[in-house]
């Protein structure tokens, strides 16, 4: 376990270190939180008998029964909806909706109910539900199963929006957010759902199971909402990234020989921002990676926030590689995603500059 990861676990049951891909690690947390809180309950699509589309909630049916692990009709609004009505009524519910692409028509009750009724209700009722849902592309699922919608719910004041890029911290994120009192999106990159892979199309970087960031602890334990993770250090530059995009630019990095410094956000909201702009007027340089659409992206934001706090730290004009505003590519996918050849020019412009 890397020392940051040590140092941002709140607690742990024992000591006992297991090697889990994502899908296994987040059906630990789901398991855990069954088992800890009776007012955990989990629905969605064939979450149920079926075990999840991924089979992130497999066999917590058998386990916990019906009523605590249950499948819904397809229906987001619905079942977005009555999550909402569970938290006012003092649950926790965690919704799966299948595939990020399809949450738009739960959009109102998120942004209308979810996110205000603490602020409506004067704090009276709260919305303790958490979104979990598979997002990006990479497994040629085409136009309704590859969005990267993240920038919508970063918009919405009372949402949380988390992702995680390793098991490790898929478990404790979501266990963080399972008990965080305020609605939180949880999108879970399905690009590497069972192991990190390199910018080249499907190439793992090693074998996953000896991955070192594949080790996960036993039990409980969570890590705060808000606090990015030091991927690796450097002074050459800053690189922000987050889900699949993390290991995309680490391979980048490490093929290239460039000391960069890497940021894995892992909450968009709340963003660390002291973390990033610590890092970046020690560097000088900042690079934005995701996978989403270019315009309107979660990297304006960074890039508008970084330029009002380090302006005068700056030695080159921030550098975004995003993916492009087009509808997403069926068969050209791998080609839309940010990439090694075109984040290797950007490093090579942004040390030019």
């Amino acid at each position: 376990m890397s020392e940051t990861a040590q140092k941002d676990a709140k607690t742990a049951d024992n000591d006992v270190e297991r090697r889990l891909n994502m899908i296994e690690a987040i059906n630990d947390a789901l398991d855990i939180m069954l088992d800890r809180d009776p007012d955990v309950i989990v629905m969605g699509e064939d979450v149920g008998y079926f075990g999840g589309v991924f089979r992130c909630t497999a066999g917590l049916q058998e386990k916990f029964g019906k009523t605590r692990v249950f499948d819904t009709p397809i229906s987001e609004c619905g079942i977005i909806g009555v999550a909402v009505g569970m938290g006012a009524y003092g649950l926790r519910p965690v919704p799966e909706i299948q595939f990020a692409d399809y949450i738009y028509p739960g959009l109102d009750q998120l942004i209308s109910e979810a996110a205000r009724l603490r602020y409506r209700s004067a704090a009276e009722y709260i919305a303790p539900l958490t979104v979990r849902s598979p997002f990006g592309g990479g497994i040629f699922g085409g136009q309704t199963h590859s969005q990267s919608p993240e920038s919508i719910f970063t918009h919405v004041s009372g949402l949380k929006t988390v992702i995680p890029s390793t098991p490790y911290d898929a478990k404790g994120l979501l266990i963080s957010a399972i008990e965080d009192n305020d609605p939180v999106i949880f999108f879970e990159p399905k690009r590497i759902y069972n192991g990190p892979f390199s910018g080249y199309y499907d190439k793992p970087v090693e074998p996953w199971k000896k991955h070192e960031q594949s080790k996960v602890p036993e039990g409980y334990y969570s890590i705060p909402l808000g606090k990015a993770r030091t991927v690796r250090e450097g002074g050459e530059m800053t690189i922000l990234a987050y889900g699949t995009m993390v290991h995309v630019v680490e391979s980048v990095a490490r093929e290239k020989g460039v000391d960069a410094e890497i940021l894995d956000l892992r909450t968009l909201v709340p963003l660390d921002i002291e973390a990033i702009e610590a890092s970046v007027r020690k560097t000088g340089r900042c690079m934005i990676v995701h996978e989403a659409t270019r315009t309107s992206g979660f990297g304006a934001e960074l890039s508008a926030l970084v330029q009002e706090r380090c302006f005068y730290h700056l030695e080159a004009p921030i550098a975004r590689v995003t993916g492009f505003d087009t509808p997403y590519p069926h068969s050209l996918e791998w080609a839309y995603f940010p990439g090694p050849v075109r984040i290797g020019e950007a490093i090579d412009k942004l040390l030019s500059e």
